[in-house]
């Protein structure tokens, strides 16, 4: 069985009104309420070791994405000093070909060497899939404040190839993560029911499998797991008073799933995308519009 400690306190008040914290008196409360108040419980059923395991890749996964985030900003914060040119070139600092880029055109001095022909030729040999034209390319290179020079700008290099190899490395370690989390979920038992959700991703699927679980005895109806989820509001009334508010004791880790799996519903169905945009009429940000359709009968 699961008592949070949370309820432990609460239930304290039952047997005495001092609510002092005493392991033994603790132990009797447990004793006791299990004793009155078994049906109200329910034993605790671990994941099964496919899905552990699934979790742990999955969680470690998006770890290094944040760090993927984190350091991108660090290397826009730098380009935009020493060579702001590169910050803003290709759309993701992160990609493929802005980190060859960077790791060909360091800084200042050598990107000046660049004509429109030479950029083209350089992009056909890194194999640029060619969404952007060339020209459009060298003009904002052109276009964009001159970054620092000489021995600065060879100093402010080192620190780009630094920052820039650490990106390149943390691409490549989530590419493998995500290589075995493809392979753990063609194997999971689970892994057809999820995969067969509109809009389901390798990654987005395993989060949701993970994070709900195998255990269908968490959840005895959808409410439970919308309410776990933090996708439905928290009510409190009291008389003639009535609050509505966000709820806060949620698991934020399948919140965000959830919240991720709904945002990609409105990509797919036209219900959500209506959903999504009124929320946009009414002024709400993007975790509001995303969390507010689980509690509309999403899930």
């Amino acid at each position: 069985m699961v008592i949070t400690p949370r309820q432990i306190t609460n239930l304290r008040s039952r047997y005495g009104s001092a609510g002092n914290k005493d392991d033994r008196f603790d132990a009797y409360v447990l004793a006791d309420v299990l004793r009155t108040g078994r049906a109200r419980l329910r034993p605790l059923t671990p994941a099964s070791p496919a899905t552990t395991a699934l979790r742990q890749a999955c969680r470690a996964r998006n770890d290094l994405v944040r760090h993927r985030v984190a350091v991108g900003n660090q290397l826009r914060a730098h380009l935009l000093c020493a060579f702001p040119a590169a910050a803003g070139l290709f759309g993701k600092l992160h990609s493929a070909v802005s980190l060859a880029f960077l790791a060909r055109f360091d800084c200042q001095d050598r990107a000046g060497w660049l004509s429109e022909k030479r950029l083209a030729a350089w992009l056909k040999g890194t194999g640029y899939s060619g969404r952007t034209d060339p020209a459009e390319l060298y003009q904002r290179l052109t276009s964009a404040p001159r970054g620092a020079t000489g021995e600065q700008g060879a100093a402010s290099a080192q620190v780009t190839r630094a920052l820039a190899a650490v990106l390149a490395s943390l691409n490549t370690q989530i590419k493998n993560l995500e290589a075995e989390i493809a392979a753990q979920l063609a194997e999971h038992a689970e892994g057809r029911i999820f995969t067969s959700l509109p809009r389901s991703g390798t990654v987005r699927v395993t989060r949701l499998l993970t994070e709900i679980g195998d255990c269908r005895a968490k959840f005895p109806d959808p409410q439970a797991l919308i309410c776990l989820a933090g996708a439905a509001p928290s009510t409190r009334q009291c008389g003639k008073h009535k609050a509505v508010t966000f709820r806060w004791a949620v698991r934020k880790q399948l919140r965000d799933a959830v919240c991720d799996f709904a945002d990609g519903s409105q990509h797919a169905n036209a219900w959500a995308a209506k959903i999504y945009n009124d929320a946009i009429a009414r002024g709400k940000d993007h975790p509001t519009r995303c969390g507010s359709w689980p509690e509309r009968g999403c899930m």
